[in-house]
């Protein structure tokens, strides 16, 4: 498999060619194969000489001259041999991947010195081919050529080569070919495009499902460490699988039994009597990776790591935890835990409970992960008493390997799953979770606690936009985002599962309460507003209607009191009038329990209404009675004990709904962009020290960018700046050149509206004073808007860029009113940016008021969004305030701070978590 490169120096930003002296230690990352095997993509070093020799020469003749375009000889393969082991240059870069120690293939390219162009090579072994290796090196390639500067990898491939050419084609959108002289010339764009990333993201998929699958759909299971002594968390799992009805072979591996718990024991993996697919871990955390390193030896797929001593005890601990990942990487196993309760799949072709949780929950479409083995236990003890079925439960414990990005993977495509919940304590590529989590929520709810409001107070910064970038917001932001519906607390989270799980959509806000406890439906509709709901007034005709089918009820609107005598049948017609209505989109049917009427009758009275019409959702309230049932109907409709929870329930489905319903938005096309020009500006600024950087470096990254700013001045002097004044005309704003300076306005750092050189040399002196006196002054003509904004850029090492917008002026900190959202960003992005701010009605036309131009301020943002994902150096960016009007935006005050960008996660990488 083979095309021809050249390519530029470059260290990827995922692999780096770095080695211990003497050794063959090698940095590189984990990545899967189409067919769930790993391999580790890493740099070519000297020391590979042998395995690629041993590479090429297991090769077929066909195969070499494919590669070659000729019958190579011994000396060609030896001087490509030498070209491959050359030492990592501005020129030159080439990976392998690498399967149990053994080379399975290698990617290369060679650039001119002064090319933005490079032509590559990739070469697989012929046995491991039509698994996705090469697709593999030619993205990490491209991803190092990237970061070199190469726009374009180009080659040569014969027309036969049909594997290489589809191999290209998957890459990129921007694939070029052209057939000459009877070879096809490729050229493909290192940039990952949207259409490219989607087609990597499918790849993901593939990948994770299938190496999930021996973990959560096995046919065979060992469990080692399982004891004759009950109690034990080993003799509890196993006794758990066999319980549960594991449908596979299950096996205890012990050398003291011959059963244990009514399963067959055996001395070790290789006694076995067949193969196995995943191991069941409870040893001591000494003894793990010896247990691993046996499975491995018996082609054993996964395994789950129960017992504690890991990653969580300590610096010994993380060590242990680096290593066993390794050992299991090396193997091709996935792991989930270690300090894990354990896995269930509740598909009854399979009937896997490998936890020590007390009891296997009830089947549903809920898919769970959890970090926390103790909230792990009480969301799966919440949803038996709730009624509300799980399809599979992941209890991740120390995250070592499989993550929650790994199982959001396997769950998009999972038939049984219909919603997913989880519990986060961090993220390992939070940029992999906003798009991996983006692309589950468009088909199927995301229901997330992540822990940490409490402690995650406002970081210290020098801008408006950096002060207010919280870990937090950063979560707020991915979550808004991508849909996820995030609650505050564990109860929240099932009772919106509830709601979310097999149940319908509510098609829009309007939600209609009926009942036989007026107060009690009063309480419901308060609740609607807060939760986002209205409980409109309802029309002539179906009050009319309303009145016919139940004429004791109480003013014939909702909130619908039909009394306390209410019959079942009153229920049921009145159930019936609202739901054909077509004036509800969810309706919440409240029944209070007396000593007069039959609340299980009344439920059987409506359950056939209600499962009639499967398109509305519907949610029902119990009060007084001890034992209510869960659900009701044939499509397990909730039935809740407060109307609060369940208002807010409806709400958490009816925001979802709404975000399912808009548009995904594009990213489009920006004019007026010069990114060479403001890479040449930011290498200036990090070449004299980074930083807070001088307002002329500033303006010309922002212009570069096409981010309206208003025109300055900078002076000196007094003289200088009244010449400025001049130039500029009358009135004029003077502001401290000092880019330290937080809050001008409040360090008397700006004075405004000077109307002529008198004002002028006054007000200079107190402007420069506020900050360093050898910064100057900033002279500019004076703006006015018909509303203020604060608009900006912080970056997070794991996060990626936030931009930011908010209102502005002197209410920036006072409000609080805010919002962010991660780069990349679409059109959409951006407009619901402005359009969340408390302050949109100003934008719209606020008591008779003009409206101002919101596609400039869409503009802006997006150019902001445009410059973050660009230049991740930009660390913050300030624009306090953006004057805004129906002309436009303009931003008149800047604050940008420049710093090196460091080794931080590649969102468009497919590789592994990294042992820690």
């Amino acid at each position: 498999m083979i095309a021809t490169a050249a390519s530029t120096p470059a260290t990827s930003t995922a692999v780096t060619a770095d080695a211990a002296a003497g050794g063959r230690e090698l940095t590189g990352v984990d990545a899967l194969t189409a067919d769930g095997g790993i391999v580790r993509i890493r740099p070519v070093h000297p020391a590979d000489r042998p395995e690629l020799t041993a590479l090429y020469g297991r090769a077929g003749i066909d195969s070499l001259r494919m590669r070659f375009f000729v019958a190579p000889g011994p000396a060609m393969i030896a001087s490509e041999i030498d070209r491959l082991c050359r030492r990592a240059s501005p020129r030159h870069e080439a990976f392998v991947a690498e399967q149990s120690g053994a080379v399975v293939g290698v990617a290369s390219y060679e650039r001119g010195s002064a090319e933005r162009r490079a032509e590559f090579a990739v070469f697989v072994d012929e046995t491991q081919r039509g698994r996705g290796i090469g697709t593999l090196l030619l993205e990490h390639l491209a991803a190092a050529a990237r970061a070199q500067g190469v726009d374009e990898l180009v080659g040569e491939v014969l027309p036969g080569n049909s594997r290489m050419l589809k191999v290209a084609r998957d890459l990129t959108s921007g694939l070029r070919s052209r057939l000459a002289n009877g070879v096809v010339d490729l050229a493909l764009t290192t940039g990952a495009d949207e259409a490219a990333q989607l087609a990597v993201d499918e790849r993901e998929r593939i990948a994770e499902r299938a190496s999930l699958r021996p973990l959560l759909a096995p046919t065979s299971i060992a469990v080692v460490g399982a004891g004759r002594r009950p109690g034990r968390i080993g003799h509890e799992t196993l006794r758990a699988l066999r319980e549960y009805g594991f449908t596979g072979d299950l096996y205890a591996v012990n050398p003291h039994a011959s059963a244990i718990a009514g399963v067959p024991a055996y001395p070790s993996f290789a006694h076995l009597p067949g193969p196995v697919d995943l191991a069941v871990i409870a040893v001591p955390a000494e003894a793990v990776a010896s247990v691993v390193a046996e499975a491995g030896a018996a082609v054993v797929r996964a395994a789950v790591v129960l017992g504690s001593g890991f990653g969580e005890a300590g610096a010994q601990g993380r060590a242990r935890q680096a290593e066993l990942v390794r050992l299991a990487r090396a193997h091709g196993i996935r792991l989930v835990g270690p300090n894990c309760l354990g896995i269930v799949n509740t598909d009854p072709a399979i009937r896997l409970n490998a936890s020590f949780t007390p009891a296997a929950p009830l089947r549903g479409g809920l898919a769970v992960a959890s970090q926390s083995g103790a909230v792990g236990i009480a969301l799966l003890d919440h949803a038996a008493r709730a009624g509300c079925g799980v399809s599979t439960f992941v209890s991740l414990g120390n995250k070592a390997d499989v993550s929650g990005n790994d199982l959001l993977a396997y769950w998009f495509d999972d038939p049984a799953t219909t919603a997913v919940a989880l519990y986060l304590e961090s993220f390992g590529n939070p940029r992999k979770f906003a798009r991996t989590v983006r692309a589950l929520a468009r088909r199927k709810p995301v229901l997330a606690v992540k822990s940490g409001r409490s402690t995650a107070g406002a970081r210290a910064g020098a801008s408006h936009t950096g002060a207010a970038a919280a870990p937090d917001v950063a979560v707020d932001a991915i979550f808004a985002q991508a849909g996820v519906v995030r609650v505050d607390h564990l109860g929240d989270l099932m009772d919106a599962a509830r709601m979310l799980t097999d149940q319908p959509l509510p098609a829009g806000e309007r939600l209609a309460v009926v009942g036989n406890a007026g107060g009690v439906n009063v309480l419901a509709a308060d609740a609607a507003s807060a939760a986002g709901l209205r409980v409109p007034s309802l029309s002539p005709a179906l009050r009319e209607r309303l009145a016919a089918v139940a004429p004791d009820a109480a003013g014939h609107d909702s909130p619908l009191d039909l009394g306390a005598a209410a019959t079942p049948a009153a229920f049921a017609k009145t159930v019936e009038a609202l739901t054909v209505s077509g004036e509800v989109d969810s309706l919440l049917v409240i029944v209070a329990a007396t000593r007069t009427n039959d609340v299980p009758a009344t439920l059987a009275a409506i359950t056939p209404v209600v499962d009639a019409h499967p398109d509305l959702t519907v949610a029902a309230v119990v009060i007084g009675l001890p034992e209510a049932q869960p659900t009701f109907g044939a499509r397990r409709t909730p039935i809740f004990d407060l109307p609060e929870r369940a208002v807010r329930a409806l709400g958490h489905a009816t925001r979802y709904a709404a975000w399912r319903r808009e548009p995904l938005g594009t990213r489009p096309e920006l004019s007026d962009i010069d990114t060479a020009a403001v890479r040449t500006a930011v290498a200036q600024g990090l070449a004299a020290g980074a930083g807070w950087q001088p307002y002329e470096r500033t303006a010309a990254i922002l212009a570069g960018y096409g981010i309206p700013l208003v025109t300055s001045v900078t002076a000196r002097s007094k003289d200088d700046a009244v010449l400025a004044a001049e130039r500029i005309g009358y009135p004029v704003v003077l502001k401290s050149g000092d880019p330290d300076l937080v809050h001008k306005s409040d360090t008397g750092g700006v004075q405004l509206n000077l109307a002529d050189a008198a004002a002028v040399r006054a007000a200079y002196r107190a402007v420069t004073t506020a900050g360093r006196t050898e910064c100057g002054a900033l002279v500019q003509p004076l703006a006015r808007g018909q509303a203020e904004l604060v608009a900006g850029i912080v970056h997070d090492p794991l996060f990626g860029s936030l931009v930011m917008a908010g209102l502005g002026g002197v209410h920036t900190d006072l409000l609080g009113d805010r919002t962010f959202r991660l780069a990349p960003m679409t059109d959409h992005d951006a407009e619901r940016m402005w359009r969340s701010l408390r302050a949109a009605p100003l934008l719209t036309g606020y008591r008779g008021a003009q409206p101002v131009d919101t596609t400039a301020v869409e503009n802006l943002l997006l150019r902001l969004g445009r410059l973050a994902e660009e230049v991740p150096e930009v660390a913050e960016l300030d624009l306090n305030p953006v004057l805004v009007g129906p002309d436009g935006a303009l931003a008149v005050d800047a604050k940008l701070r420049l710093e090196p960008v460091g080794a931080e996660p590649d969102p468009a990488l497919r590789q592994l978590r990294q042992p820690q």
